[in-house]
């Protein structure tokens, strides 16, 4: 089952396009890269995905296109809901130093799915506590988020992810800044969690190598758009050259 199809979206400021003709879909498991150049409009196309931006041009399926040219509403198993996807934006230097605990950093992620509720519910602080347990946060609870390491900080946001969604999270450039110890156990969390807890992920990376290793899905995006698997995709015109770069813009 499709999580997320998008069909010939055209992205960008103002009226003007930075990146157009984009197509994929993403079925529930899927590990999807997207990579390309600096500028290409990989972050434009995840806060689109999201709802943070409109398209110039094309449609975005949460879940299953709809069947037929009446583009018909589906039923609700085969929606995809706001409150089941996770965001992990890259972090701007003001929100590194943002004054608040971890527990109070983990639980605002169950917020998409309070409602009405002025407080958080039972569940709410289970859930929060079972994500804080999975990225090994347990003895910093109540350490002041902007007092923790780079590392430490993402695995935070991540907790805080995943009380957002139970089916597909988006990571936007998720070890920016990160030392390769570091960066190697964020990467090897984010897999645990698509191939041992079945989240889909879409990630966006200037790591090509990393893409490589993990992803079952790349999107190129830039001045060629290229979806396919990540095997397809080192046979292609595009990745062979994109490689041959060594991932760096043209």
């Amino acid at each position: 089952m499709a999580l997320l199809t998008c069909e010939d979206l055209s992205l960008g400021y103002e009226g003007k396009p930075i990146l157009e003709h984009v197509s994929f879909r993403v079925e529930a498991g899927d590990y999807l890269c997207i990579v390309g150049e600096n500028g290409s409009g990989k972050s434009t196309l995840i806060k689109t995905i999201l709802g943070l931006r409109r398209p110039l041009h094309g449609k975005i399926y949460a879940g299953d296109r709809p069947s037929g040219t009446g583009g018909g509403k589906l039923p609700p198993s085969k929606r995809l809901k706001r409150s089941e996807i996770g965001y992990l934006p890259q972090q701007t230097v003001v929100q590194r130093d943002f004054p608040a605990s971890v527990l109070e950093i983990v639980r605002s992620g169950c917020q998409g799915r309070q409602g009405l509720r002025p407080f958080y519910s039972k569940a709410d602080k289970q859930l929060a506590m079972e994500n804080i347990r999975r990225m090994g946060l347990e003895k910093l609870v109540k350490r002041c988020y902007r007092d923790l390491s780079g590392g430490q900080q993402q695995r935070v946001l991540l907790a805080r992810a995943l009380c957002a969604t139970r089916r597909l999270l988006l990571l936007d450039e998720p070890v920016s800044g990160l030392d390769p110890r570091v960066t190697a156990e964020m990467y090897q969390l984010i897999s645990d969690l698509n191939r041992k807890e079945g989240v889909t992920i879409i990630m966006v990376s200037h790591d090509l190598g990393a893409a490589l290793q993990y992803a079952t899905h790349i999107l190129h995006v830039g001045a060629h758009v290229w979806f396919g698997t990540r095997d397809d995709y080192l046979q292609s015109k595009v990745g062979s050259s994109f490689l041959k770069q060594g991932g760096m813009p043209e």
